[in-house]
């Protein structure tokens, strides 16, 4: 539920946010980066060097307002290169300082429901979504995409009623502003940047392609409801998503690889409602920029993410200043990775042993957190993409290994795996090895929200296990999002909701869980930062477990309920756990898990939890239902025939 103090931080934000035109200029991006390391060959390809030039991007803003303008209604818009950097937002005279979140389906609200947001922060949001979500060479999601991907029955509509939730249920807590992964301003250029709001599932969010490149994203924000869309079978006319795809008019994805011609477990997913013949204007012949009459709009200063005064054009992707480059040899042995840089040559996670040797365990060494990275790596690049385009491409994810304690000992992706899979592949890994811990439930209830230790007991009693949560158990997120669904099993309405879950009457994307109750607290800190109510930012550590080292704790970006995830073990004991997003679920759950078998076989030593230990033994719940540990694709690879190939390991 939402604490008073929380609520207090909310309602300053409401009375003190302001869409007033911001002076100066971003100084942060960097004039001289080092140059990027001589690419090697490999299985993948980095995309095209592409970039947004302050011209496109204030073609971009005036297409929309001319869109706006012709529907009567102001807006703020805002721009992101593919990295997260924020390159403009502009605020239409009018528009609206702030959005309101949706309400509880019931009437009350819990967590980030029903709340005043500043509409810059917003509009960040979706912009960000549109450009994490794609790929150059793959997909193309929008925010109506992401909606229909979160919600509790996939695809959402009155008919599919009984339907399993969305494949990326939970992904809209990631990108967090207090997470770890991703970066601040003070970073110069480097992303990935974080978002002030998450992930966004509010239509009015589009990524943006340059000759056929992700470069960015554009959200736009002008009415009162930054919810989802609930019903998939309408076509809704959408003020913020006909401007928005507005301005991406020259700037769109390639048709091909729209979400619109992606499908998921036979559901063919959804890009937009807006075509050009319901477009009230032709964007291609809108009114420049510099014609803009004076008073008509304001590029608007956002706090932590823009400094106001005019377009700023995007880093080219891939290079060091983007903060994402290809490894060097030294840095990982399989041609054509990539890894997250400092801006100055520093890879920001690299491979390391683990941190927890005083903890009574044999610590994961470098050389098999080098292992369980290699063979994670070669499995994706032989498995075949769920959501990719063409068909047949290669999958393309994060991926990230941390010890016991939740620390990231190395982290490495394929080059155009989309961007928002780099923090998921963290909190993944951190959420499997936080709740597989001996120390898991004593950890939780050391929390100081009342709400969030209420879920510890909601679990022993549904389980029913009075010392559940104590190490018996290996979870892998599969089996942690069975738990966390407002149905359980998964999608029976009429059955109780999982203990990690909000009951049905209260959940929403909004409002999920142990999940969402945990990071409240920070979103509202940092949204009371950005619109001034507060004069300091939310720090770089998401939930308020106990510390595990100075200013570390087991969960520093947030808990994550969705698949792509499995602990590490040395025999029976937890040594940390390897985190995979970027493609398909049971892709991910794949690649972490013959990660895990394949690189344990190749250092020796370590590997999967022994089977007597995972969840997939228990028998939980009023209905008796077996967890899910994993779930692999039936026939995955594009170089042989196997199948099955995660059983018996």
């Amino acid at each position: 539920m939402m604490s008073a103090s929380r609520l207090a931080v909310f309602v300053a934000a409401l009375a003190l946010v302001s869409c007033g035109g911001g002076g100066g200029t971003n100084s942060s991006v960097p004039t001289a980066p080092p140059p990027a390391p001589p690419p090697p060959q490999g299985a993948y390809t980095l995309p095209g060097a592409q970039a947004l030039s302050v011209a496109d991007v204030e073609q971009v803003i005036a297409q929309a307002v001319a869109e706006a303008r012709a529907r009567n209604l102001p807006v703020v818009i805002a721009v992101t290169d593919r990295p997260g950097n924020v390159l403009a937002v502009y605020s239409m005279a009018g528009a609206r300082a702030t959005t309101v979140t949706r309400r509880g389906p019931t009437g009350v609200n819990t967590d980030a429901q029903g709340l005043p947001v500043p509409a810059a922060g917003a509009a960040i949001a979706k912009a960000i979504t549109g450009a994490y979500l794609s790929s150059s060479g793959g997909n193309a999601f929008s925010t109506r995409t992401a909606s229909q991907i979160v919600q509790e029955h996939f695809p959402p509509a009155p008919t599919t009623v009984g339907l399993e939730a969305g494949p990326l249920f939970g992904v809209q807590f990631s990108q967090l502003p207090c997470s770890d992964v991703v970066t601040r301003v003070a970073n110069a250029s480097v992303g990935p940047r974080r978002s002030p709001l998450g992930l966004s599932a509010d239509p009015g969010g589009f990524p943006l392609y340059k000759n056929g490149v992700l470069v960015g994203g554009i959200g736009v924000v002008g009415d009162n409801d930054y919810g989802f869309d609930t019903n998939i079978l309408d076509v809704e006319d959408d003020a913020e998503e006909a401007i928005a795809i507005a301005g991406t008019i020259g700037f769109e994805a390639p048709r091909e690889q729209q979400a619109n011609r992606i499908t998921v477990d036979g559901t063919t997913l959804r890009y937009t409602d807006v075509t050009a013949a319901t477009l009230r204007t032709t964007p291609a012949s809108a009114p420049t920029f510099a014609s803009l009459p004076g008073g008509a709009g304001a590029f608007t200063a956002v706090t932590g993410y823009y400094a106001g005064g005019g377009a700023l054009p995007g880093v080219v992707y891939g290079t060091e200043a983007s903060g994402l480059r290809l490894a060097t040899s030294a840095e990982f042995s399989i041609p054509s990775s990539m890894v997250l840089s400092d801006g100055s040559g520093q890879n920001r996670f690299p491979i390391r042993a683990g941190t927890d040797g005083a903890d009574g365990i044999a610590p994961l060494t470098a050389a098999e957190v080098r292992a369980v990275l290699e063979e994670a790596f070669t499995i994706m690049s032989r498995a075949r993409g769920q959501i990719r385009r063409p068909l047949d491409s290669r999958a393309q994810v994060s991926i990230t290994v941390v010890d016991s304690r939740g620390q990231i000992l190395g982290l490495v992706r394929a080059p155009d795996a989309p961007i928002f899979g780099i923090d998921v592949s963290a909190q993944k890994a951190r959420t499997v090895a936080l709740l597989s811990a001996p120390t898991a439930g004593a950890e939780l209830l050391a929390n100081p929200d009342a709400d969030v230790r209420l879920f510890v007991q909601r679990a022993r009693d549904f389980i029913p296990d009075p010392v559940f949560l104590t190490g018996k158990t290996a979870f892998g997120a599969k089996s942690i999002g069975n738990l966390a669904r407002p149905y359980f099993p998964d999608g029976e309405v009429g059955r109780p909701n999982g203990p990690f879950s909000r009951p049905i009457t209260l959940w929403s994307p909004l409002s999920t869980g142990l999940q969402s109750a945990l990071i409240i607290n920070n979103l509202g800190a940092h949204l009371g930062f950005i619109s001034g109510a507060t004069a300091t930012d939310t720090p770089g550590v998401c939930t308020n477990l106990p510390q595990v080292a100075p200013g570390q704790n087991r969960l520093q970006n947030g808990l994550q309920i969705f698949s792509g995830s499995v602990p590490l073990f040395r025999g029976n004991m937890l040594v940390g756990a390897v985190g995979v997003s970027g493609d398909g679920i049971d892709q991910d759950d794949m690649i972490s898990f013959l990660g895990a078998h394949n690189g344990g076989l190749k250092a020796g030593g370590i590997g999967n939890a022994p089977a007597a230990m995972r969840a997939d033994q228990l028998l939980v719940g009023p209905t008796n239902t077996r967890l899910r540990y994993v779930g692999c694709p039936f026939a995955p690879f594009l170089d042989n025939q196997d199948q099955n190939v995660c059983q018996g390991k």
